[in-house]
């Protein structure tokens, strides 16, 4: 609580902030991961 007040957010706000964040951080990683495995995969 003390972070989200000097923050001057409420918690509420802080973790819908950090959700988006953490949502487009695995996304990100889902596809670099999924680039990997069809590079991998690719017939030489």
């Amino acid at each position: 609580m003390d972070r989200a007040r000097r923050a001057g957010r409420s918690i509420a706000v802080l973790h819908k902030v950090y959700d988006k964040v953490s949502d487009q951080t695995r996304e990100r990683a889902n596809s670099r991961i999924d680039a990997a495995l069809r590079e991998w995969n690719e017939p030489e």
